[in-house]
């Protein structure tokens, strides 16, 4: 059997494959962002028409988070890319640094020069290129990286009067995974509507179709409004869309950002698990029509005798 027959077979029987991870990987940018971008390539050792996740950490991460999803996802068939974006701590950018009020949109500006240099990526990875499929790409965030994501899927922020601002969508987008992404800005508290005038979202424009995860205990200090808020996506997005409410969890979702990190104030492998299996069906569904896998993982969480969340559809 060839190497690309036997990783469909073995995506296909759900069997995790040897995946090789590649990191720094730099894209030169624009001298707007004052440093080359540096990104983390995680993909299957074998197997073509590979398709992409380009993921966005949250506030003070970098390419070297998230292990639970990025190499769950690359075992079971997808090239992962994350980039560092600018406030991650391994760069210590100072408050002062005068990119720090710009960095909501340089964040979003790096996805998109991850998807302009694909090819680049691919070809920098020994053994990588010409594997990736370029006909389906999903973008995924956590946090603060959900709400970079969602603007590649017609998410748009506010201005101070309410107008909606550039449409930062991308086409080239199909489908998105959005983890803890912050809500509405109608209900921040003051520290938020002072210091973070970025967190106006509109999703009236999101149209592509995503799954929205969040935590029936996230209460967030930056809005009033408590967990609910981290559901807003769903309720005022257009579209197919997904939304899994997890039980007890917060924030941290029960540990995605990694293992035993101190942020983690939920840790539930349990609940990582049932994140890492609903995430990548929801995906490879959404990318792959006529894929069953999304159906038949949210059956099994409606037939659960004692589910760890709750799927909602529309």
């Amino acid at each position: 059997m060839s190497d690309s027959k036997t990783a469909n077979a073995q995506k296909s029987a759900g069997v995790p494959t040897t995946v090789l991870s590649a990191k720094p990987v730099v894209l030169s940018t624009a001298a707007g962002r004052g440093e080359d971008l540096q990104v983390r390539v995680s993909a299957p050792a074998t197997g073509g028409d590979l398709p992409v996740i380009v993921f966005s950490h949250g506030c003070g991460w970098s390419m070297n988070g998230y292990a639970p999803l990025a190499d769950y996802w690359a075992a079971h068939g997808f090239a992962v890319i994350q980039p560092t974006h600018l406030d991650s701590r391994t760069l210590g950018l100072p408050a002062e640094d005068p990119r720090t009020p710009q960095i909501w949109r340089l964040r979003i500006e790096d996805l998109t020069r991850v998807l302009d240099g694909l090819d680049g990526l691919a070809a920098s990875v020994p053994g990588l290129a010409g594997r990736l499929d370029r006909s389906r790409i999903a973008v995924a965030g956590h946090s603060w990286g959900a709400q970079t994501a969602s603007t590649l899927l017609g998410a748009r922020v506010l201005d101070s009067d309410g107008v909606p601002g550039e449409d930062m969508s991308d086409p080239r987008v199909t489908a998105g995974v959005l983890l803890a992404l912050p809500g509405l800005g109608d209900d921040l508290t003051p520290f938020a509507a002072e210091n973070l005038p970025f967190m106006k979202p509109s999703f009236d424009t999101m149209a592509t179709p995503a799954l929205i995860v969040a935590g029936d205990r996230d209460d967030s200090a930056l809005s009033t409004r408590g967990p609910e808020w981290f559901t807003d996506a769903y309720a005022y997005s257009p579209g197919s869309k997904s939304l899994l409410t997890l039980f007890a969890a917060e924030h941290s979702l029960g540990g995605i950002p990694g293992y035993e990190v101190a942020e983690t104030t939920d840790e539930s492998p349990a609940r990582v698990a049932l994140i890492q299996r609903l995430t990548t069906a929801f995906l490879r569904s959404a990318l792959y029509p006529g894929d069953t896998g999304w159906k038949a993982a949210a059956t099994a969480l409606a037939e659960d005798p004692n589910p760890l969340g709750k799927l909602h559809g529309k």
